[in-house]
């Protein structure tokens, strides 16, 4: 596969990610057209980078994508956490910062 299709690939997915997040209220959907996004952001990265032979961008892709498993397990937790409390994790009903 050719760098330009893994970038033009790349961009279609983080074109899909962003329509997902601003169309979906579900705060689980957001969050995983969030994770959607920075893939296809490490894709783009990856299909820019491979002709070269160094492996710079594999080892910078290798962090993000630990980042992005830490970002997970926070993130499930605040969103487990919020559905314990208010029973709901639509973002429309999560407007109020109330103890």
């Amino acid at each position: 596969m050719s760098p330009a299709a893994v970038v033009g690939l790349s961009l279609v997915l983080f074109v899909l990610g962003v329509i997902a997040f601003f169309v979906k209220r579900d705060l689980l959907t957001q969050f995983m057209a969030v994770e959607i996004m920075l893939n296809a952001a490490n894709l783009a990265f990856l299909g820019l980078a491979r002709g070269s032979a160094r492996i710079d961008a594999q080892v910078i892709v290798f962090f993000v994508m630990t980042v992005a498993a830490a970002e997970a397990a926070v993130g499930l937790a605040i969103i487990l956490h919020l559905y314990r409390r208010r029973k709901s994790i639509r973002t429309d009903e999560l407007d109020k910062l109330r103890g």
